[in-house]
């Protein structure tokens, strides 16, 4: 039997990067350190700042609120219905359930009720996944506009960056290589985007959740399979298992050389439909979902400024 590093008592979990054992108590104070590190060594916060946080009803995001909690920030949460049928109803009613278990404020939108279709239901020839992603990052963002939110945190975790960041590597993505990181910074109607879970694996989010028994989706949505990330994640996961700390290693020197990858100089236009930023006339949203007038995403929001 393996005994925990700190304390004698009986192994939790058995890491390989840092190689150590660890009990329930000392496994959740590591995990909840490296967050709380993370969030210090980016600046991801500071005083006055108006958190939301993205939960899907997956693991990552669902620790991403358990473990801001458990540090004491305060917060909000937003979950968005993609209309992706028994799929997305699960998503949801999860997301509920472990919000209303941690005492958070939760806000729901649901694609179907506005923009009259959900993902898989529109007629084109782009892959669901190519504008899922662009209408979840519209949503947030004007969602925390709208409501006087200037932070979104994000499940995204190391297995995540690492898959994308060989993704763009491979295609020599360099506008995306510029911007890639564990935090985006605001600008004139654009939040903060940060990632709390930038330096911990899938096996450390599963595990982190496993000590609070919280129920989350398993399943992969319907429209990712086939997608490159997953391919690229289980390259990843082969050279981790052979050589743990890879991961974390390629981040941190990716991080440290980043500027090998200058950005280009966007101008960012006010889209005449939404007035959101845009690189063009119309922004990508509502020209794709064919909006002719702006969402209104605004609730009766009541902060504690005491």
């Amino acid at each position: 039997m393996r005994r925990c590093k700190f304390c004698g008592d009986e192994a939790y979990v058995v890491m390989r990067s840092p190689k150590m054992a660890l009990c329930r108590v000392h496994y959740r104070e590591f995990v909840e350190r490296k967050i709380e590190r993370v969030i210090h060594r980016y600046k991801m916060l500071k005083e006055g700042d108006r958190l939301l946080v993205a939960v899907s009803g997956g693991k990552d995001a669902l620790a991403t609120a358990l473990a801001l909690k458990n540090l004491g920030y305060e917060f909000e949460c937003l979950h968005i219905n993609l209309g992706i049928g028994e799929h997305s109803q699960l998503s949801e009613n999860i997301s509920r359930e472990q919000c209303e278990k941690l005492g958070i404020k939760l806000h729901i939108l649901n694609l179907r009720e506005l923009v009259g279709a959900g993902i898989g239901e529109v007629r084109t020839r782009r892959a669901p996944c190519s504008y899922c992603g662009m209408t979840k990052r519209y949503l947030m963002n004007k969602f925390a506009v709208d409501n006087g939110f200037n932070v979104i945190a994000t499940g995204h975790n190391l297995d995540d960056e690492t898959a994308f960041l060989m993704g763009n590597l491979l295609h020599w993505n360099l506008n995306y290589l510029s911007r890639q990181g564990p935090m985006l910074s605001e600008s004139d109607k654009m939040a903060r985007r940060i990632k709390p879970l930038y330096e911990l694996t899938n096996e450390d989010i599963e595990n982190y959740v496993r000590l609070f028994d919280v129920p989350y989706v398993h399943e992969r949505c319907p429209y990712s399979a086939g997608a490159k990330s997953i391919l690229y994640g289980k390259v990843l996961k082969e050279v981790e298992d052979k050589s743990p700390g890879t991961k974390l290693n390629f981040v941190k020197g990716f991080l440290k050389n980043r500027e090998l990858f200058p950005s280009e100089d966007i101008v960012l236009k006010e889209c005449r439909v939404c007035g959101m930023p845009s690189l063009g006339e119309v922004c990508s949203f509502c020209r794709f979902w064919n909006l002719n007038k702006p969402l209104n995403l605004k609730v009766n929001i009541v902060h504690d400024d005491s």
